[in-house]
């Protein structure tokens, strides 16, 4: 929502919102010249404005019920976004379950450093550039597109990336990864003229959309473009040497080396993200020599695998993995961390999330040598009977060799508990999208206090 008021501001729009709490992106959208209300009240409102409301926004928002007195638009923040991008002349739209926010963010930011002026509205705040949007009215406009509501098939970019395809979002996908791809099938049939979507055909899901179109030889006005990482694809990664701070690696295109490619991004799926970047702007015809070097200077967005704090030889990092996958994908990285004691600090996200994946967060925790369970994140949900953490944690232990205990309580509880035990050499990694994120600022407290 901030990065869609900034791009407002921007091209000059008058822009008034409200929030529950005060916070770094409210600050960022009033310094740009918004009016922001702390709390909801229908005082806020103007009379006369189209109001922009983001899911998490109820029918019974004071905001909401003024707006419908007066007759005025309600758009979601995906309507919002639809409407941006048709004034845009080249739309490249970053999807899929993983990955969005850090391909979106990586596009956004070497193009920025190659000073090709794009414009974009991303999921997080882009390093070094500290923002999530841009308007620059240029050639090329950058967006992640949201598939976990449905209102992906909204967007009708020139190029759709699809990273991957999994079942997530399953309170909302019913019948799971069928439900996900029948809204992929949607989406691709409304891309722009001549469109492209690059698929990463290693991913099942992925590939199960590609073949289902070229099977059905379904009507759309786009083709699809392939890349992988050694297979035979339009564009395939090869050759990758995995060192301590940077992971270099080949491109190829239609056979043919294009570039090697240096990112500082740990772990297999930044080269699967880094050679998504790579191609899409390939594909936009955009000068490589220009943005090639830049690659190696993104150190990823924020909350992912990011380093948050360090004491007495503790290093502590946060990631926002709240995905099976996800998780896999960021303890993947501590295979860098040779010779240190990797404690894992897992808050589930939502009880539907725990309860429908339940078996394949299971087998998520590899590379780690201790695992602490937190309570469950609920995220506006009610609880559900017989999917708790406790229960889950005791399941762990039965099936699984990991080194793990529940710790019950806030997250400073958790910190309280889980100070003492902290040695230097120890890497703790917060994982989960709610208040895990404030396990580091409470261990940094705790060491403050002492």
């Amino acid at each position: 929502m901030s990065g869609l008021a900034k791009y407002l501001l921007q091209k000059g729009y008058e822009v008034s919102g409200s929030d529950i709490n005060d916070s770094k992106y409210v600050k960022s959208v009033k310094e740009l010249g918004a009016k922001v209300y702390i709390g909801h009240d229908e005082n806020n409102l103007p009379d006369d404005c189209i109001v922009i409301a983001s899911t998490a926004i109820k029918e019974n928002n004071p905001e909401i019920q003024k707006a419908k007195r007066l007759g005025l638009p309600i758009w979601h923040r995906s309507d919002l976004l639809a409407e941006i991008s048709k004034t845009e002349k080249y739309f490249i739209g970053f999807s899929g379950t993983h990955g969005k926010t850090t391909t979106s963010g990586l596009c956004s930011y070497v193009l920025e450093k190659a000073n090709l002026k794009p414009s974009y509205v991303v999921g997080g705040i882009i390093p070094e550039i500290h923002t999530n949007a841009n308007c620059a009215n240029d050639k090329i406009f950058i967006a992640e597109l949201d598939e976990s509501d449905g209102t992906i098939v909204k967007y009708s970019p020139n190029i759709a990336v699809v990273n991957n395809l999994e079942p997530d979002h399953l309170d909302f996908y019913i019948n799971g990864l069928e439900s996900i791809l029948e809204t992929f099938e949607t989406f691709i049939s409304n891309m722009r003229e001549n469109g492209i979507i690059l698929a990463n055909t290693d991913n099942e899901g992925v590939n199960r959309l590609v073949k289902y179109f070229s099977d059905h030889e379904l009507k759309h006005n786009a083709k699809f473009v392939t890349y992988s990482i050694g297979g035979n694809t339009d564009y395939c990664a090869k050759n990758i040497n995995y060192g301590y701070d940077f992971t270099t690696f080949d491109i190829y295109f239609k056979g043919e080396k294009q570039t090697t490619l240096k990112i500082c991004l740990k772990g297999v799926h930044n080269v699967y993200n880094s050679l998504a970047v790579w191609a899409s702007l390939h594909i936009a015809g955009v000068n490589m020599n220009m943005v090639n070097s830049h690659f190696a200077t993104f150190t990823g967005m924020g909350r992912r695998f990011e380093q948050v704090g360090e004491f007495n030889g503790i290093i502590l990092y946060d990631d926002y993995a709240h995905h099976p996958t996800e998780i896999k994908a960021t303890l993947s990285c501590s295979k860098s961390f040779k010779d240190k004691n990797i404690i894992a600090v897992f808050q589930p996200h939502r009880y539907t999330r725990l309860q429908n994946l339940w078996n394949e967060f299971m087998n998520a925790f590899d590379n780690v040598d201790e695992l602490i369970i937190t309570d469950v994140y609920a995220a506006s949900e009610t609880p559900i009977e017989g999917i708790n953490s406790k229960m889950f944690t005791e399941e762990l232990k039965e099936k699984t060799d990991l080194n793990c205990k529940y710790i019950p309580g806030s997250i400073s509880e958790v910190a309280q508990k889980l100070y003492p035990q902290l040695k230097s050499g120890d890497i703790v990694i917060g994982l989960g999208a709610g208040t895990i994120t404030n396990l580091a600022k409470e261990l940094l407290a705790l060491t403050k206090e002492k």
